[in-house]
């Protein structure tokens, strides 16, 4: 019988390590965890991305992403502070790219999003390495969506993978925009 219990611990042990894991989220029977402060859902896929992980860390709540090719997201969630700086949310981030080398190849302010529910999105891209004919690139984005920062940030190889990061970045703010009420 002491084998069973060993089997019984060791599956208490490991309920309790995903547990962990989801903190500050809830998972949800369509797959997705659902971000139990904001109401953000972060679905299990998200085009060619599948979820990684979910919990919280230093700088807020997160959910990442892979691709088979090789691309990385992830949406970080945290609450809104007023004034809302978008570059300045990044700046912790901005300054980690740097020190890897990033060198700012773009910056700009675009809307995401339907006509009706379009949301601006700062944008800030970085050149992290060339090889061959693809160029290596992270991309940060920050907007403030009701009374929370939706930021996600994206590693992907360009021209190769610019679809999959537009698809990702877009399906991120289209959700956000569903989940999270606007203000007014």
């Amino acid at each position: 019988m002491r084998p069973w219990i060993l089997v019984f611990a060791a599956v208490l042990a490991f309920a309790a390590a995903q547990a962990e894991d989801l903190e500050g989220f809830a998972p949800r029977d369509d797959g997705a965890v659902l971000h139990t402060a904001s109401g953000f859902a972060c679905p299990e896929k998200i085009g060619s991305f599948e979820r990684d992980a979910a919990g919280r860390r230093e700088n807020g709540d997160y959910c990442a992403y892979s691709a088979l090719s090789g691309v990385y997201g992830t949406i970080v969630l945290r609450p809104l502070r007023i004034p809302f700086d978008p570059a300045a949310v990044l700046t912790p981030e901005c300054r980690m790219v740097e020190r890897m080398g990033g060198k700012v190849l773009s910056e700009t302010v675009q809307p995401i999003g339907s006509q009706d529910v379009a949301i601006p999105v700062f944008l800030r891209t970085y050149e992290m390495a060339r090889l061959d004919a693809l160029t290596y690139r992270t991309q940060l984005a920050s907007s403030a969506i009701g009374a929370w920062t939706v930021e996600v940030v994206i590693e992907y190889a360009h021209p190769r993978d610019k679809e999959e990061q537009t698809g990702f970045v877009t399906a991120v703010y289209s959700e956000a925009a569903k989940d999270l009420v606007p203000a007014q």
